[in-house]
């Protein structure tokens, strides 16, 4: 597409919140399937998309108080003791923190209204039921992540972009040992989003994109990197 978004850029931002997800894998006989919950449609964040387990990250998830400031392993180890509460609360699973390895970290763009800070992280879904809070959960699916990428395309589910992107990387593989492995050999990468506006929709930009402001990508006019979510449906394009 050649079209060229009309990028919003506060310079300003709003403080964001710390928060972890948990995108926990299984294997079937049709594929890898990733666990999603849907938010209750009266949620104060999100209402009635469909989510990766997760929440934002609070004092008992920290090892000291929490204006002390956090380096990136005390940071990652909070965000994997969030996961592991906030899918015991919302899903009823237990899972092991020491098994959930980073994915991604995404931050909001700086105009959104609510932003949190949040690692994706991946790990093996446990031989249990999923039983939901029924409160700001109130339905789960085991979804294959293609299907759920179509399913959004077809009015069926709703997804935030970060989920959509993450589906779309675990699509990927084949299997739960795949995306194990991926995720476990490359560093996690990090998604700070810019919005755009462009003919029958929204466009989201990130790092590498030629019109994300990064000096390295502005030297390529056809460098991509972004997610154009359109009347017509969601795509992901990025340059190699």
């Amino acid at each position: 597409m050649t079209e060229r978004p009309t990028i919003s850029r506060v310079t300003s931002p709003a403080t964001v919140v710390p928060a972890a997800s948990a995108a926990l894998l299984r294997d079937r006989p049709a594929g890898l399937e990733v666990l999603l919950l849907r938010r209750s449609a009266t949620a104060s964040f999100a209402p009635g998309a469909w989510v990766f387990p997760g929440g934002r990250v609070d004092a008992g998830d920290l090892d000291g108080p929490v204006d002390a400031g956090l380096d990136a392993s005390a940071e990652l180890a909070a965000a994997r003791r969030a996961a592991v509460r906030e899918t015991a609360e919302e899903a009823g699973l237990t899972i092991a923190g020491a098994q959930l390895m980073p994915l991604a970290c995404w931050c909001p763009p700086a105009a959104a209204a609510r932003r949190f800070l949040t690692w994706i992280l991946l790990g093996p879904a446990p031989d249990q039921d999923v039983v939901v809070d029924g409160g700001e959960i109130t339905d789960h699916r085991w979804m294959r992540p293609a299907d759920a990428l179509a399913a959004r395309d077809q009015g069926e589910v709703e997804l935030l972009p970060p989920t959509w992107v993450m589906l779309w990387t675990l699509a990927l593989h084949p299997g739960v040992a795949s995306a194990l492995a991926a995720a476990r050999d490359a560093a996690p990468e990090l998604f700070e989003t810019q919005i755009g506006r462009t003919p029958g929709g929204l466009v989201a930009i990130w790092h590498g994109d030629a019109q994300y402001g990064d000096p390295a990508a502005d030297a390529r006019d056809d460098a991509r990197h972004r997610l154009w979510m359109l009347d017509t449906g969601w795509r992901y394009e990025r340059s190699t």
